[in-house]
């Protein structure tokens, strides 16, 4: 609805006020949603009317909307509930318990048991809680004071507490002011005219009783201010409307014979006999929505009226030719961005890329983890990585607070600059999106935060309708939305059947548009109004499309892959709304979705078939075509800078390569360049010994004469992040960590507990039981411990004021978390129990824990810890648990005896069993992208089975330092891009490319820490490597390069009595934070767990290490290592 229909409901409210209609009044206000009549609810929910309280609330929120929201519709269901219990009227609260409380049963089960149990009290004030309760009155007076400030901080109730400050009878003063116009307008107007009516236009009879004639529309130049007294249908708002343009053909072609989409009703239309424009005459006879965009104007303009126009007779509908393309000069192939200048290694799947509008060396990237980072490809640096965080939790809706603790994974689907550069607008797979303001260098603030879809938001682009900066977004929910840069929404678009896949924001000339494409291969184009689509039109394929516009914005093109894998990229005639000219050149069948660009309005580019394809505009034929030299996915995804001398590609092993021209080339050598007279001016400035400035400038000049020449060739696995082959390795590292190059880098040591921030868990030191598995709840608020007796313990934190998000932190103490019931988790533990392999593995939504200790497997509810039911008796005894990723009731078992089980829960059935090592089963990690299941035994050996047939792919062999057996347990952990694999054993931290099943890197303990590793797991967002070793040394390193950044020794987190004892304390145990990257818990032989995080002024872990000729900190790579290995390395 747009702003003046709006005030025109509130003057409605103070008309209906002023005459006395109460129940009127409230009901326009409910059914509005415009005003929250405050004094109203009171009375209502003093009375204890609580049928009239919930409907009058259902016209501004609903029950799961917030979190504000469900508070509200809760306390006034629990005082109905307890007012029944009050007048001893139980069937009354059994219904009210069944129909109105259980749907909060779902958020907090233990709560709505508890409320349950107050029917079999005779007082329910026997309650402790409730033992202060009063009277009805005093109750109902308490509840409206929870309840005000529920609705004040409940973001949708925002500037809907305050009715506007009106003078009183302002409608009839309007009203009057229109007959006084209308009454100017008379050819015979009398000095006392008589109304009688408001629903004709008022005219003076004239003389002699002669018929009055008909009131005359006169034209716009004949009527002083027309626009001030202009229809509210009509009215501009705070856009001006545009002048009639000369061509408007191009979308009206599109348009020809096509109806709104959607059922629209008539406007209103104020009383009033005002002359309008015969372009706004004709307006209003079109039937309209009003919209629902406060403050943005139902874009009726000239423009729309000249297509309208258009669209009503088809002869008036001028035949248009495509224009010609523009003279060029003369181009070649050696135009196109061919030449491969450097790789840059992202470390998680790359799912989307836009260069700067103005900065052309500048790339933002979003990744499969949720991940945004900034590239200057210029230098070759990562200069921000923001992990995905949600910024509000509070101001989601309830449905994405359910979808993501059912499944905290969430991926990026887009990322796009706002023209001016400005700002980055973020969409996720998961309801959000981000805009972020970027003000240059390193500072990239959070602007705007936007709960926009229902599921996923596909697609996310900026337009400028009238110069206002707005972002077009579409989703799952088959909508299109229109919100301005303080997160308003001005335009719902609804008339698709199926979810929008992509929008495609434009402007000819002055008319302003929207085409969008959805899932169904369905076309649609909107204006910026609420009349509905004015195109319905099928995509070739009839499935995922995207359509762009070429650089000049006068050549259209689109390009899309059917279910059954046929690609089509073609350019449309708009003037016809056909297509003009449909490429060659795809192979026959293709597994996903091709993605394309276009350039310099001359070239078009789309990959596929592990390559990037190229053609001319003007031609069908391919033009040319390259691989990037290897390594790209079989649809790998592609982004020109808007000059077209750069273009980015996704690589298979989650990086992406920058290919240029030789104008990029050059622009890119001259940002070296600058970048390095820069930092030599900064080193000349200090007084230094000629020995540190060589060894200060020497890493810069490497670094510009550097450029990615790779061959394909893969030569042995990097070992301790150094590259046995004197490769150059590029760098990968943020701002934050290059703020001086000037210093030299040195490893950060945490050696004093003043030097990060660190919690221990209540009652958990217990030597007897020492912490033998740890994990975090999916939801980050606990953390579970499973010790060597087979005990399982709970720590919970609350949301409060020093913890707003109720997130696990170590800025407050938890609480050892404990059910009613006063039940401890406590597994079936054999005599022996000496030899036990703890296991344990929790369910996705944090509802049951698996685990065993030498005895059988048992499952509990994580709220009431009562055991649901025990299997898989011993012997064997099961040594390691992991649910499937797909399918909870799905569990694979590691045994004692070598054999993994793959064991249906609700049948209580073994489907399979797998057979491939020689000892017992240390680790299991699912991959859903590579379907693959990877294995790892005491016995060193790590196996590579399907997840279709169970059979097995392949089996390897660690490397294993001379000198060493091998022997001991071994961990697998997957990268979030489920490619990339973490493997641990005490003798080294190795990554493997699952993909190849192959070693890619290697790390061995050396230097300050030589102790056997202990464990080792990545960090949420898979950036870093923590792992604890058996002298108590905690180290961070660099999961990409497996570069050590930080060290914590025992002494920053153990008391002193216990780093100076004999027995050695060491943590066991590590895990990660599920949603901060830089918080890590560890499980320490005493029993003990603390959280530990870094200080708030540092944010992080220490710094990257920096390459000094592929050597870092001038480490060697160790000989045994070296010559006892020799799988291929994975291409970097």
């Amino acid at each position: 609805m747009s702003s003046l229909s709006r005030e025109l409901v509130f003057l409605i409210l103070q008309f209906l006020e002023e005459e006395k209609f109460k129940e009127t009044v409230h009901k326009l206000e409910q059914e509005s949603g415009f005003f929250f009549n405050m004094k109203y609810f009171e009375e209502k929910a003093l009375a204890g009317e609580w049928d009239e309280v919930e409907k009058y609330l259902s016209g501004f929120t609903k029950v799961d909307d917030n979190r504000y929201s469900m508070k509200i519709f809760f306390e006034i269901r629990k005082q109905k509930y307890l007012e029944a219990l009050d007048r001893n009227d139980k069937p009354r609260a059994v219904e009210i318990l069944v129909k109105d409380l259980k749907v909060f049963s779902t958020f907090n089960e233990d709560l709505y048991k508890e409320i349950t149990q107050l029917l079999t009290l005779d007082n329910f004030r026997e309650n402790e809680q409730l033992s202060k309760y009063g009277d009805t009155k005093s109750a109902r007076s308490i509840m409206l004071l929870e309840l005000k400030k529920l609705i004040e901080a409940n973001p949708l109730f925002r500037d809907k507490l305050l009715f506007p400050s009106l003078k009183a009878s302002r409608l009839r003063t309007l009203i009057n002011q229109s007959l006084n116009w209308q009454h100017q307008l008379c050819k015979n107007p009398r000095p006392n005219p008589d109304i009688k009516t408001l629903f004709t236009d008022h005219t003076c009879s004239p003389p002699n009783g002669a018929r009055a004639p008909t009131p005359v529309t006169l034209p716009v130049a004949a009527v002083a201010k027309p626009s001030t007294y202009a229809p509210l249908g009509a009215h501009g708002g705070p856009f001006p409307s545009a002048p009639p343009t000369a061509n408007a053909n191009a979308l009206a072609g599109w348009m020809m014979n096509t109806n709104p989409s959607s059922s629209v009703q008539p406007s209103v239309v104020a009383a009033s006999s005002l002359p309008v424009a015969q372009n706004q005459v004709s307006i209003l006879k079109h039937s309209r929505t009003p919209s629902n965009a406060p403050g943005m104007m139902d874009y009726q303009n000239n423009d729309h009226e000249q297509i309208m126009k258009r669209l009503r007779s088809a002869q008036s509908v001028d035949e248009v030719t495509y224009p010609a393309p523009p003279q060029q000069a003369s181009w070649s192939t050696d135009d196109l961005p061919r030449n491969v200048v450097c790789t840059l290694h992202q470390g998680s799947m790359v799912t989307t890329m836009d260069f700067h509008p103005s900065l052309h060396s500048l790339l933002a990237v979003g990744c499969g983890n949720g991940e945004i980072s900034l590239w200057e490809t210029g230098l070759r640096e990562r200069l921000i990585s923001k992990p995905f965080k949600i910024w509000d939790i509070a101001a989601c809706s309830v449905l994405f607070q359910a979808a993501i603790v059912k499944d905290s994974s969430i991926s990026v689907s887009r990322v796009s600059w706002s023209p001016d550069g400005n700002f980055i607008g973020v969409a996720f797979t998961k309801h959000l999106i981000h805009l972020y303001a970027y003000q240059g260098s390193n500072d990239l603030r959070q602007h705007l935060e936007i709960d926009a879809h229902i599921g996923v938001v596909y697609d996310l682009a900026f337009s400028y309708p009238n110069k206002q900066l707005c972002i077009v977004t579409c989703g799952d929910d088959k909508l299109i939305k229109v919100w301005d840069s303080s997160g308003r929404k001005l335009f719902n678009f609804e008339g698709h059947e199926a979810p929008v896949y992509s929008v495609c924001p434009h402007q000819k000339e002055n008319i302003q548009f929207i085409f969008s494409t959805a899932v169904d291969g369905k076309i649609k184009a909107w204006l910026y109004d609420n009349m509905g689509s004015r195109v319905d039109y099928d995509a070739p394929g009839q499935w995922c499309t995207t359509m762009l516009y070429s650089a000049d914005g006068n050549r259209l093109f689109s390009c899309g892959t059917s279910k059954d894998g046929d690609s089509f990229l073609v350019e449309w005639n708009e003037s016809e709304g056909a297509i003009k000219r449909t490429y060659s050149g795809f192979r026959k069948k293709s597994s996903g979705i091709v993605q394309f660009d276009t350039t310099k309005s001359r070239f078009l580019a789309a990959g596929e078939d592990n390559q990037i394809k190229f053609w001319d505009m003007d031609n069908v034929n391919v033009l040319t075509s390259t691989d990037a030299e290897g390594g790209l996915p079989s649809l790998p995804r592609l982004r020109f800078n808007k000059e077209g001398n750069l273009l980015a590609v996704t690589t298979a092993d989650s990086g992406l390569k920058i290919l240029a021209n030789a104008e990029g080339l050059k622009n890119l050598r001259a940002i070296e360049a600058r970048s390095y007279e820069s930092s030599k001016a900064q080193l000349e400035t200090k007084v230094v010994s000629s020995s540190s400035l060589v060894a200060n400038i020497s890493p810069l000049i490497n670094k510009v004469e550097r450029l990615d020449r790779s061959s394909p060739a893969r030569p042995a696995p990097i070992i301790n992040g150094v590259d046995s082959s004197a490769r150059s390795i590029e760098k990968q590292k943020s701002l934050d960590d290059v703020s001086d190059k000037s210093k030299p880098w040195e490893l950060t040591e945490i050696v004093d507990p003043a030097q990060c921030r660190m919690v221990t868990m209540p009652e958990s030191t217990d030597a007897a039981n020492k912490v033998a598995r740890l994990l975090y709840t999916n939801s980050g608020v606990g953390l579970l411990a499973l010790g060597s007796k087979g005990i399982q313990k709970l720590w919970k934190w609350s949301r409060n004021e020093q913890n707003p998000s109720g997130k696990a932190t170590a800025n407050v103490v938890p609480q050892h978390w404990q059910p009613n019931n006063g039940l401890v988790m406590t597994n079936d533990v054999p005599d022996n129990s000496e030899e036990a392999v703890p296991c344990i593995a929790l369910s996705k939504n944090d509802s049951y824990v698996m685990s065993a200790c030498g005895g059988k497997i048992s499952l509990f509810n994580m709220m009431t810890f009562k055991v649901m039911t025990t299997f898989m008796p011993p012997p064997p005894a099961s040594t390691f648990l992991v649910f499937h990723p797909q399918d909870n009731n799905i569990l694979a078992i590691g045994m004692e005896d070598s054999t993994i089980h793959i064991y249906n829960v609700r049948v209580d059935e073994v489907k399979s069993k797998l057979k491939g090592h020689q000892k017992r089963i240390t680790g299991l990690a699912f991959s859903t992208s590579l379907n693959i299941l990877v294995s790892s035994g005491a016995d060193a050996q790590i196996c590579f089975w399907s997840i279709d047939s169970w059979d097995k792919k392949k089996s390897l062999s660690m490397p294993i330092p001379n000198g060493k057996a091998p022997i001991g347990d071994t961990r697998v952990q997957f990268h979030s891009d489920q490619v990339h694999l973490l493997v641990c054993h005490e003798t080294q931290i190795a990554i493997y490319d699952a993909s190849k099943m192959e070693l890619i890197r290697q790390w061995v303990p050396q230097d300050t820490l030589s102790s056997s590793i202990a464990s080792a797991t990545y960090s949420c967002n898979s950036q870093l490597v923590y792992a604890t070793f058996t002298d108590g040394n905690i180290g961070v390193f660099d999961a990409e390069s497996l570069r050590l950044r930080c060290r914590i020794a025992s002494s920053a987190y153990l008391p002193q009595t216990s780093s100076n004892s004999s027995q050695i304390v060491y943590p066991l145990v590590v895990t990660a934070h599920p949603q901060e990257p830089n918080q890590l818990a560890v499980g320490l032989t005493d029993g003990s767990i603390k959280v530990i995080e870094p200080l708030d002024s540092e944010g992080r872990w220490g710094v990257t290490a920096p390459v000094d000729n592929g050597m870092p900190n001038g480490r060697t790579a160790s000989p045994s290592i070296t010559n006892n290995s020799n799988p291929e390395q994975l291409q970097r």
